[in-house]
């Protein structure tokens, strides 16, 4: 910036004068005198750039090739002491004896695995129950030794734009049966228990803008997920505040909880509701009492199981009644004390479900596998002429669409997602969370990052999900030459090994001649 002496500073601030003309700024020698010494400072002031111009730029080129230098000397003693590091660490680890060797603890490691150290690490850590979140890492029997068999020539598929009907009802023979557009539920996952209350709205909003119906869980039913679930399945829980009678008037359904996939039949404390007073308000439990969901329901301590089928169909003034079971080497004869009952829907929570948590010996050496549950209680409901009765509901271990439509093909009426839906929801804000906490702190009650989803976000997130998979479905479908989802059967599958062909009644795909060959195999 170039400074100005006070003459003219002075000069520039005066407004010329006009005379004869012309116009002057002051007048005169005095004028002269001022001019000459501003010249002088402006040929100084041009020397001196001059001057600093010829070292500056040398100084600046010499600062950028210094740079460059370093880096690139800073850069090759990394790489060699990375280098010399990585040397010297598979010398000795091809050179040091077992005993001493590093991969000692890898060739150990191999064979309990690291999930089952780093849990029984936990356990001599902290000396108490071990309570691992969202279900068994166990590899269970399933659904991908099933493919379908897509109609070409001998049978034709439907055209590309054939309209499919997915639509499902449950509980037909209900007064009031619940009808879905789709064919996929929202499992239940309870506020308090399981997941925050905006975890809670979001997942009754989206399941509402895809035109399906969401579970409350065993926790009470807020009114803020009243009012975004258009459709709601009740959880008749085994606790207290289960049998709210303002929360049963509002069900499109109602789900007598008996057990699930993860936890089977076991109760426990809400812990949760001991330090958040909101939660025992909610669920209507003093401050001097625990909250807890016991292990039978209370009501059938005074009476049966269809007295109590029959209060909560007069109740809810019709609507489907069902249970929820968690199945196991007694299936058949927990289905048919459900026929005795008057069941409208069985929902089988096979031993892939997840929970929050709950102790790994549940998880992983308890139940039936989900294949085998549905497999069974299908059969078993063929067998009593209930097929078109009782609606049969399964889950447990389904993710993708195809699993849902080998599942509705093996005689599921419906799905329910649970897992599945809470990494939907928590889509794009994920980041919330990591890399420091797992996604499910955005979902979980009293999860250090609940206050943070984007409950329309996480809604929208699920409702497109839904709407996804549901065409992927459609398409699936119309490959099998079919234009209802009602009417895919066990007929449109094929098993690719001998041992899944006799466990779901299908044909196996290396033989020709395919129900035969299965029957033969069985």
């Amino acid at each position: 910036m170039v400074k100005l002496d006070a003459s003219e500073a002075c000069a520039r601030s005066q407004k010329p004068a006009r005379a004869g003309g012309a116009t002057r700024i002051f007048g005169g020698r005095g004028m002269d005198r001022r001019r000459k010494l501003l010249s002088g400072n402006r040929q100084r002031w041009r020397s001196r750039r001059r001057t600093e111009a010829r070292w500056l730029l040398p100084l600046a080129a010499g600062a950028v090739v210094a740079g460059i230098a370093g880096r690139r000397l800073a850069g090759s003693w990394v790489r060699d002491g990375l280098q010399q590091a990585l040397r010297t660490f598979m010398l000795r680890l091809q050179s040091d004896p077992y005993r001493e060797n590093l991969w000692e603890l890898i060739s150990a490691a191999r064979r309990p695995g690291p999930q089952i150290i780093l849990e029984n690490g936990l356990r001599a850590e902290y000396g108490a129950l071990l309570h691992r979140p969202l279900g068994s890492p166990r590899r269970w029997p399933n659904l991908e030794s099933l493919v379908f068999d897509g109609a070409q020539i001998a049978r034709r598929p439907a055209a590309h734009d054939a309209p499919v009907d997915l639509s499902v009802t449950i509980g037909p023979r209900a007064k009031k049966p619940l009808q879905v557009d789709i064919p996929i539920l929202v499992s239940g996952m309870a506020y308090g228990l399981a997941l925050s209350q905006r975890a809670k709205v979001a997942l009754a909003r989206g399941a509402a803008l895809a035109g399906t119906a969401s579970n409350s869980g065993e926790g009470p039913l807020t009114p803020l997920e009243r009012q975004a679930a258009a459709k709601v399945i009740v959880q008749y829980a085994r606790a207290t505040w289960g049998t709210d009678p303002h929360a049963l008037r509002h069900a499109s359904m109602v789900e007598i909880h008996f057990g699930q996939g993860a936890s089977t039949g076991v109760g426990g404390e809400v812990v949760g509701a001991r330090s958040d007073r909101r939660l025992r308000l909610e669920l209507g439990v003093p401050p001097s009492r625990p909250a807890v969901i016991g292990s039978h329901h209370a009501a059938l301590a005074a009476g049966s199981l269809k007295e109590l089928v029959d209060e909560l169909r007069v109740e809810t003034g019709g609507v489907p009644i069902g249970v929820k079971l968690a199945p196991g080497r007694r299936l058949e004869a927990d289905l048919e004390a459900c026929l005795e009952a008057g069941v409208d829907v069985v929902a089988l929570d096979g031993a892939q479900a997840a929970t929050k948590g709950s102790p790994p010996i549940l998880q992983d050496d308890f139940g039936l596998p989900t294949l085998h549950a549905l497999v069974r209680a299908a059969a078993f409901l063929e067998s009593r002429g209930a097929r078109d009765q009782v609606s049969l509901i399964v889950s447990g271990g389904l993710y993708t669409p195809g699993d849902f439509l080998k599942v509705l093909a093996l005689g599921a009426d419906a799905v329910y997602i649970g897992t599945v839906a809470l990494f939907v929801i928590a889509h794009g804000q994920v980041f919330k969370s990591l890399p420091w906490e797992p996604p499910t702190q955005l979902v979980f009650f009293g999860g250090h990052q609940e206050h943070r989803l984007d409950v329309d976000e996480a809604a929208h997130r699920l409702a497109n999900y839904l709407r996804a998979v549901s065409w992927e479905m459609a398409v699936a479908v119309r490959a099998l030459g079919k234009t209802s989802v009602r009417d895919v059967g066990k007929e449109d599958l094929m098993a690719l090994d001998d041992l899944t062909a006799r466990i779901c009644g299908v044909p196996v795909s290396y033989r020709a001649g395919g129900a035969v060959a299965a029957r033969e195999g069985g």
